[in-house]
């Protein structure tokens, strides 16, 4: 596969480039030298714009316009890597067929056209995949057909990881299960932004932070647990799967640690250097049988690949993102 030739004048493709994750990758490839990036993303009318302010790229593209323009050869012989970032990621979004179109579908379509090609595939999946977690969250291929979702979003992801386990993909592309991500640019995110930018108004305005009641035996209030992984490990990991082109396959991506809602909330107020205080509440019944009570990444599959351990900087990297980036809205620029 030809990753890399001399003689082709490279550009990198980011799907989803104006979106949390998506505009990251954007920030890191600026910040190694890289301006030749072509940018594919449905603005909308939200804020997502805003993640864009302060990078360069050599060009932005509208979601629909993409395969039209794919379709030159032009854009076969000069693009180098495609990060396929973009998705609908609504954890709650209900429309089955919109999910399939563009969870699925569109990459389907991207993945064949990018190998057609000999281009670098890097793409997102997520950790909905593994649903309750009753059958743990091991990357292994085989429990990618057991899993159970607990939700369309959840089961979009899946259907395109087995698409690539089914097709003989895993070898020539790095799909990656994104856990809990947190971190700069993820303002315009709403309801669907991490726990610890919306604990962020409530501790600073009221002085406490609101958490779910666990309403499972043997769970205490506030202990349920999440793999909470910072922005800048997610590209530590992507730039590991770009840096070195022959590591494949579909990988967790998370801190390989869980920590509780209440270290979550702890956390917050230290850095917002104010004592802690948390109010628990029930968790709406439409939710009950769809919440995670626990995820942790096993990343022993990446780490077999050369990919170091995680050091535990959860409370330095709310720190950060709390007193650097959510207190003045600042982005990644």
């Amino acid at each position: 596969m030809k990753f890399v030739n001399s003689e082709r004048n490279e550009m990198i493709l980011i799907t989803g480039a104006a979106g949390f994750i998506g505009s990251a990758v954007v920030w890191e490839l600026n910040r190694r030298g890289r301006r030749d990036l072509v940018l594919v993303d449905k603005l909308g009318s939200g804020d997502k714009w805003k993640n864009l302010l302060g990078l360069r790229f050599a060009e932005f593209i509208d979601r629909e316009e993409l395969f039209a323009r794919l379709s030159t050869d032009k854009w076969a012989s000069e693009i180098e890597c495609v990060f396929h970032i973009g998705a609908n990621a609504d954890t709650t979004f209900l429309d089955g067929d919109s999910l399939y179109e563009w969870n699925y579908d569109f990459s389907r379509a991207l993945g064949d056209w990018s190998l057609n090609n000999g281009i670098r595939f890097i793409y997102a999946s997520s950790a909905a995949v593994y649903g309750d977690g009753a059958l743990g969250f091991s990357d292994d291929y085989d429990l990618s057909f057991k899993l159970q979702p607990l939700n369309p979003y959840g089961f979009s992801k899946l259907l395109f990881d087995r698409y690539v386990i089914q097709n003989n993909w895993y070898d020539k592309v790095a799909g990656f299960r994104f856990f809990n991500v947190y971190g700069p640019n993820e303002y315009h995110k709403a309801r669907m932004a991490s726990v610890i930018l919306h604990a962020i108004p409530q501790a600073r305005d009221t002085g406490k932070i609101r958490l779910f009641e666990s309403h499972r035996d043997g769970i205490a209030h506030g202990e349920q647990k999440r793999d909470f992984v910072s922005i800048w490990e997610v590209l530590d990991g992507l730039m590991f799967a770009f840096d070195h082109p022959k590591v494949n396959g579909i990988f967790n991506l998370g801190s390989g640690r869980a920590h509780s809602f209440n270290q979550l909330a702890e956390a917050v107020f230290s850095a917002l250097d104010k004592p802690c205080k948390i109010e628990y509440f029930p968790m709406p019944e439409d939710l009950r049988g769809r919440y995670q009570y626990y995820t942790c990444a096993d990343m022993s599959r990446l780490q077999k690949c050369g990919f170091p351990v995680f050091p535990d900087k959860f409370a330095e990297h709310v720190k950060e993102y709390v007193g650097k980036y959510i207190v003045h809205e600042k982005r990644l620029q």
